[in-house]
C-alpha cells in the first residue's frame, strides 16, 4: 500500500453524496425501528439488526466504553498480538501519512495498540478509539473490528454505515484472525480513516497480514495433528478399546475400523491438517469435545466420560475422554468406546445456560434475506429452517426464504434457549410449530409442523432424546 501524498494535512471538508444521504436516512429509519430498509449492503443491515435487536447498542453513544480488564488468553494468542503489531507498526508510516490509524484488538474487542497519524490518534482518544477500550459488536454496534470479529472475511464499514452516530466520521477496515481447529477468533487487525476515504489497497494488505497469520497457526495445528496421531497410536498399543482422537472441536484426526464405522469417518485416515479433518456429524461428540477443551484447559490431569450416539448404534455408547497435550498446550482428546471412571460430562451445551438474570442476550429476530432486502422475522414466524448444501433456507409464515446466517451450526448457536431445538443435522425446527409426532414401525420419529404443507421432519436417532425431554413425551 502506497501512499498518495505527503505528511498529513487536516481533509478539506466535502459535501456528502446522494449515497451518503440515502445511507444516513436509512439509519434514521431503522434506529427509529423500521425494518424496511434499501440501499444498505446486507452485511452491514444484517450487523444493524444485531446492534438494535440483539446487543441493545445506544445509536447515539458517545464514546467507546471501557474494556474489561479480566479475560484469559492463551499463550498462542499472545503470539498472534505480536505477529500483528508487528504487521501494524511496519505500515504506520504509510497510513500515517494519509492522516489513518492501524489498531490491533483481542477477540472481546478489546482494543490493544494503536500506530499512525498523531493528530488523527488524538482525536480518535476522544472517542475511545484507543488502547483499553471495547470495539465489540456488542458494545458500540456496526465497527470495522466488531464486525470482522463476526465475519469470515475483511469487512469495510465508511462512515454512515457505523451503527453508532459518533462514528459516522470514520471509515474503517478489519479483517480478523481466527484459530485454525475451532474457527473462533483470536485478534482483529484494523485501519480507520476520519473524513478521508481508505486506501485503495486496505482491505486487500489487511487480508494478507491475516492469512499470513493464520498461515503460522495452521503450521502449529498440524504439529497438533501429529502429536494426535502420535497418542493414538500409542493408546492403541495399550489397550484393545475402540479408539479415535479427535481435535478441540471435536473433529476427527483418526480412527480405527470399529469407531470410524461409528462415526461414519475413513478407518485409519489420519487427518493432520485441520482443514481436512473428518467432522463425524455428532453433535453429543462434538459437545462433549468441547467441554472436555474447557475443563483439560483449566486443569491437565481432567478426564471425563459420557454416552453417545452413533450412526450405526440404537443405544448410546459409552466412551471416556482424555486430553492430549503438545509443550503444556492441550491439541485434542482420545476417545475411547469403554466405560470410564472419568468426569461425567453434562448432557447439555458445554456452554452452560447463566442463572436467571445473567443470560447473554439473545437474537429476537431470525434474518431472512428476499432478493436484496433483509426480512426481520419474530422467532414465532419461523417454523423451521433446512441445510441445503452450502445454504440454509427458512420456512416462515411469508413464504420460504434463504437465512441470512453463514451455516445451521452458527444458526442452532443463536437461536440456543429460543425455544428452537435441532433435530437433525439438516434441520433446526421451532418447538412451538409441531402440529404431530409420528412414530414409525422401526422406532423413527418425524415430526409434522404446522406451515400450510405439514412439512415433516425427521429426527435422526441420536437426536431422538433430546426432542422427547423438549415435548414431555
Amino acid at each position: 500500500m502506497t501512499a498518495t501524498r505527503g505528511p498529513h494535512t487536516s481533509p478539506t471538508p466535502r459535501r456528502p453524496t446522494e449515497h451518503e444521504i440515502s445511507l444516513y436516512g436509512a439509519w434514521e429509519q431503522f434506529v427509529q425501528g423500521e425494518n424496511e430498509i434499501r440501499g444498505v449492503r446486507p452485511e452491514v443491515a444484517i450487523s444493524w439488526q444485531r446492534s438494535r435487536d440483539q446487543y441493545n447498542v445506544d445509536p447515539y453513544l458517545s464514546e467507546a466504553p471501557v474494556a474489561v480488564s479480566e479475560v484469559a488468553h492463551s499463550l498462542e494468542h499472545d503470539v498472534v498480538f505480536t505477529e500483528l503489531g508487528f504487521r501494524a507498526a511496519s505500515m504506520a508510516h504509510e497510513v500515517a501519512g494519509l492522516g489513518g490509524i492501524v489498531t490491533v484488538a483481542d477477540a472481546n474487542g478489546r482494543l490493544l495498540a494503536e500506530w499512525g497519524d498523531k493528530q488523527t490518534r488524538a482525536v480518535a482518544a476522544g472517542v475511545g478509539l484507543a488502547p483499553w477500550y471495547c470495539w465489540s459488536e456488542r458494545a458500540v454496534g456496526t465497527n470495522g473490528m466488531g464486525t470482522a470479529l463476526a465475519a469470515q472475511s475483511v469487512v469495510v464499514v465508511r462512515r454512515e454505515e457505523h451503527w453508532c452516530q459518533a462514528f459516522h466520521d470514520w471509515s474503517c477496515a478489519g479483517a480478523a484472525v481466527r484459530d485454525a481447529v475451532t474457527k473462533d477468533p483470536i485478534a482483529v487487525l484494523n485501519i480507520s480513516c476520519r473524513r478521508g476515504d481508505l486506501p485503495a489497497s486496505a482491505a486487500t494488505w489487511l487480508g494478507n497480514a491475516a492469512t499470513h497469520t493464520q498461515r503460522r497457526l495452521r503450521m502449529r495445528a498440524r504439529d497438533g495433528g501429529a502429536e494426535l496421531l502420535a497418542a493414538f497410536n500409542h493408546g492403541r498399543g495399550l489397550s484393545r478399546a475402540p479408539l479415535a482422537a479427535v481435535d478441540t472441536a471435536g473433529k476427527v484426526v483418526i480412527a480405527d475400523d470399529r469407531v470410524a464405522a461409528l462415526l461414519g469417518v475413513p478407518a485409519d485416515s489420519p487427518a493432520v491438517d485441520p482443514v481436512v479433518r473428518w467432522n463425524p456429524q455428532l453433535p453429543e461428540l462434538i459437545r462433549a469435545a468441547r467441554y472436555a477443551t474447557q475443563r483439560a484447559g483449566r486443569d491437565s490431569d481432567w478426564v471425563g466420560s459420557t454416552q453417545i450416539c452413533t450412526h450405526l448404534a440404537d443405544e448410546p455408547s459409552p466412551i471416556g475422554i482424555r486430553p492430549v497435550f503438545q509443550c503444556g498446550s492441550l491439541v485434542g482428546h482420545l476417545i475411547s468406546f469403554t466405560a470410564s471412571d472419568g468426569e461425567q460430562v453434562p448432557a447439555t451445551d458445554p456452554a452452560p445456560r447463566p442463572p436467571a438474570g445473567q443470560e447473554p442476550p439473545q437474537p429476537r429476530r431470525v434474518v431472512g434475506m428476499r432478493e436484496n432486502r433483509m426480512v426481520l422475522l419474530r422467532h414465532p414466524e419461523v417454523t423451521l429452517a433446512e441445510a441445503e448444501g452450502s445454504d440454509v433456507w427458512l420456512t416462515t409464515d411469508q413464504g420460504r426464504m434463504q437465512a441470512a446466517s453463514s451455516s445451521l451450526d452458527k444458526l442452532d448457536h443463536d437461536l440456543a434457549y429460543t425455544g428452537f431445538l435441532r433435530v437433525h443435522r439438516r434441520y433446526v425446527v421451532n418447538l412451538n410449530r409441531i402440529r404431530e409426532v409420528e412414530r414409525r414401525d422401526k422406532g423413527e420419529l418425524f415430526l409434522v409442523m404446522d406451515d400450510p404443507e405439514n412439512t415433516m421432519v425427521p429426527v435422526s436417532r441420536r437426536n431422538t432424546r433430546a426432542v422427547r425431554q423438549a415435548l414431555g413425551i
